[in-house]
């Protein structure tokens, strides 16, 4: 075991060792209660990487004592699952800890169906999807679905502490002399990754000569070198994007410019200039609309300016309209008006469109009385005039409710309460 990895070694051996998800291991907490009874139901861990999904199923098997085995569900085949199947009829029961669960391809998801319902199989299946959209129903629909946080500064210093402490498993039987800020970086840089953590934290050890004292000292700037670009963590292709791309913009809607920029910053971070742009342009017509109107044009502009100057540069005007999407007065109404609008259309209420309003421009149309009495709005100096637009079934429907935040909307609301006077 001593050629394993130091996060494969300190790896939890029962369920009382896991540190962090104490919402799901914690005393009286499901898992701690399905182990205590040793009731196991088949489960989806999902989270990010490095955060425990394994240490748990592996602690589950420890504390309940039963057979416990690792499949992967794109590298390994139906026959590991028949050898796994065989040896569950033979003991009664194995745990199944099965990476990728997301992946399992339907031949495969057959086999096991049948061993998750008669128990033979408990199934802990891990992920960094979300199970509710990458997983398929079936499998799911038969396991319960917990989803694993990132570990704390604190909890991530447990961990770190205890493989230093720790002379069995650990690298207690070597002199080592960290400082607070190596200990600090290593449990703050990492985003909750407990194994990047440890491995780099043995990385360190290991590539560390011992001083004049006979001691292994790790400063920060050697927690830094083997750490490297830890300190941001971000899938863009992973559920935890979408988190962030969320975060983004309920802070622009919040008119919060520095939780904007932060957000941002890790979507700069992460290259994505494609989300970033979608993303913004929707706020500047979702989210400010009315309320400023040139705020689209200008996010159009800010956004092609990015587009052609690529990142590094790109954070630069993507920063200058963040900002000024931000400090905008905000209006939501036009996006209310257009859903509304929709759902008495998908709900049936529409009807035929008034005959003065159909197409007259064919020969016959008038014999069908198309267009003759409609009224033309130039020929009247007011520029409008009160005719039916609406069919008759919703003739009185109101979509469209002014928000005064911005003075274009406040005079768009003087002119639409003059045209409703009009009508009434």
């Amino acid at each position: 075991m001593t050629n394993k990895p130091l996060a494969f070694r300190m790896r939890p051996r029962i369920i009382n060792e896991i540190i962090g998800q104490s919402h799901l291991v914690g005393e009286g907490k499901i898992i701690n209660r399905m182990v205590q009874a040793k009731q196991l139901s088949s489960m989806i861990l999902y989270g990010p990487p490095g955060i425990g999904k394994t240490s748990i199923a592996s602690a589950i098997a420890g504390s309940t004592k039963f057979a416990f085995r690792t499949l992967n569900a794109v590298t390994n085949n139906k026959k590991d699952m028949q050898i796994v199947a065989e040896e569950a009829k033979m003991s009664g029961k194995v745990i199944l800890l099965l990476d990728e669960v997301h992946r399992l391809d339907k031949a495969k998801q057959d086999f096991l169906l049948p061993y998750l319902e008669n128990g033979m199989i408990v199934l802990i299946g891990a992920t960094t999807s979300n199970p509710y959209h990458a997983i398929n129903p079936a499998i799911r629909s038969r396991c319960q679905i917990f989803e694993l946080k990132p570990l704390s500064i604190d909890e991530m210093k447990i961990a770190l502490k205890r493989a230093l402490e720790n002379e069995e498993r650990g690298l207690g039987s070597k002199s080592i002399e960290i400082s607070e800020e190596a200990l600090q970086h290593f449990a703050q840089s990492s985003n909750g990754d407990v194994r990047s953590s440890l491995n780099a934290l043995e990385l360190a050890v290991l590539s560390t000569e011992k001083n004049e004292n006979e001691k292994i000292y790790i400063d920060v700037t050697i927690a830094e070198e083997c750490l490297q670009k830890k300190s941001f963590a971000h899938d863009k292709d992973g559920d935890g994007h979408y988190d962030v791309l969320s975060a983004f913009q309920k802070s622009i809607r919040g008119s919060d410019v520095n939780a904007a920029l932060h957000y941002l910053g890790r979507l700069v971070e992460a290259g994505d200039l494609p989300s970033i742009s979608r993303r913004l342009l929707v706020i500047a017509y979702e989210d400010i609309g009315l309320a400023s109107p040139q705020a689209g044009p200008r996010t159009l502009a800010a956004v092609e300016t990015a587009e052609k100057i690529g990142f590094p540069e790109a954070r630069i005007p993507l920063a200058s309209v963040v900002i000024e999407l931000c400090l905008s007065p905000k209006s939501n109404s036009a996006i209310i008006a257009i859903d509304s609008a929709l759902e008495d259309i998908r709900a049936g209420k529409s009807g035929e469109v008034p005959t003065h309003l159909k197409d007259a421009h064919y020969q016959g149309a008038k014999e069908l009385g198309r267009g003759i009495e409609y009224k033309y709005p130039h020929d009247y100096d007011s520029g409008w005039v009160p005719q039916q637009y609406l069919p008759n079934t919703i003739k009185n429907a109101h979509y469209y409710a002014p928000k005064s935040t911005g003075k274009f909307e406040q005079a768009l609301a003087g002119i639409y309460e003059k045209i409703n006077k009009g009508k009434r």
